[in-house]
């Protein structure tokens, strides 16, 4: 966060700077103002090419690997890990439903099942549970 705001800061100080001796060129009126503005637009898009590509090298990687044997040991079945992974996208009951082509009632049955098994009282509780786990 804080590399994040001296960024900015430094963008915001470059402008004014910019700003600064653009005033300056026209009060002495070496350069036409064009030329100012072409300058200024030609720096802030290098700064943002270069951003941008900042941006996108950056990669997630996932660091964290399923342990298939927990879900064995849980007796997971592979219906109610669906229904865990559809719950870690934020779905709810009726929409994992229609994704899976079951009634919501048999959502409903796995969802409880899973909560019994990861010994949780919440479906957050029960993907932190997960997580914790390295199930999910």
């Amino acid at each position: 966060m804080k590399k994040t705001i001296a960024v900015f800061a430094g963008l915001i100080f470059a402008l004014l700077l910019l700003f600064q001796v653009s005033k300056y060129a026209i009060i002495s009126g070496n350069v036409n103002i064009e030329i100012i503005i072409a300058v200024i637009a030609i720096v802030f898009l290098i700064v943002g090419i270069y951003l941008n590509k900042k941006s996108l090298q950056k990669e997630t990687v996932d660091t964290t690997k399923i342990d298939h044997n927990k879900i064995k040991e849980l007796d997971i079945t592979s219906r109610e890990y669906e229904v865990l992974q559809h719950i870690a996208q934020g779905l709810s009951n009726k929409e994992i439903a229609e994704t899976l082509f079951l009634s919501e009632s048999t959502i409903k049955t796995h969802v409880s099942n899973l909560l019994v098994k990861l010994n949780a009282k919440r479906r957050t509780q029960a993907l932190q549970v997960a997580k914790e786990l390295q199930i999910l």
